[in-house]
């Protein structure tokens, strides 16, 4: 159904707002910015920032939500013969290989993380975010397995294809924080993901493999 003028509205102000904020976090800190003066350089009134977003962190990770489910819908969309590792490793080496901003691999990049930082309640968030990819994860593999309630492997095995994402995703936000080139990191990120994949057993590596149609 085509987008109605209402809600591209609607979404076109979130969006400014969401912009608006960026801008003046990554240019004073997390902290230093107050919902007020976000609504007052986007020209709007505080209840119409906080009708958005809930939290002011909400502001800075606006975009958090297509990343809570990105685990998953890499699961559910594996290819046949593929395991739930081998198809999140196959998709970051894709990402990383293209030099992504999607996995931070982009000039400016540093800035944002700086501001992460700064900010104990970034990080908070951050955690916070980390656990919803596990347990969306977690509920991906039990479906996708037909695993009881009661089984912990699902919980087990998301534990460790999320410790792959983290682990590049710290990597890649500390060598960016040092001034690293996009293109260098992504080189030895790819280097890290073959690592990585030496080191997970075959228990890991041969979980949820989709049968062949």
């Amino acid at each position: 159904m085509a987008e109605g003028l209402r809600e591209r509205k609607k979404r076109q102000t979130r969006q400014y707002i969401s912009d608006v904020a960026t801008g003046l976090f990554l240019e004073r800190g997390f902290e230093a910015v107050t919902v007020a003066e976000i609504a007052a350089a986007a020209d709007v009134s505080v209840n119409t920032v906080y009708n958005y977003f809930p939290a002011k962190e909400d502001l800075f990770f606006d975009r958090s939500a297509g990343t809570v489910d990105r685990l998953a819908r890499w699961v559910r969309g594996r290819d046949a013969g593929e395991s739930a590792a081998r198809a999140v490793l196959r998709e970051l080496r894709g990402e990383v290989e293209a030099v992504s901003p999607r996995v931070g691999l982009m000039e400016g990049y540093d800035r944002f993380m700086r501001v992460i930082h700064e900010a104990p309640p970034l990080r908070s968030r951050l955690w916070s975010l980390q656990q919803e990819i596990h347990d969306t994860l977690e509920a991906a593999l039990r479906e996708e397995t037909g695993a009881p309630a009661g089984d912990p492997l699902p919980d087990l095995m998301a534990g460790q294809i999320c410790w792959i994402h983290q682990s590049v995703f710290v990597t890649i936000g500390r060598e960016m924080l040092a001034g690293r080139k996009p293109v260098e990191v992504s080189r030895e990120v790819l280097v890290l993901l073959d690592d990585i994949e030496d080191l997970l057993s075959e228990t890991v590596l041969n979980y949820a493999v989709r049968a062949a149609a």
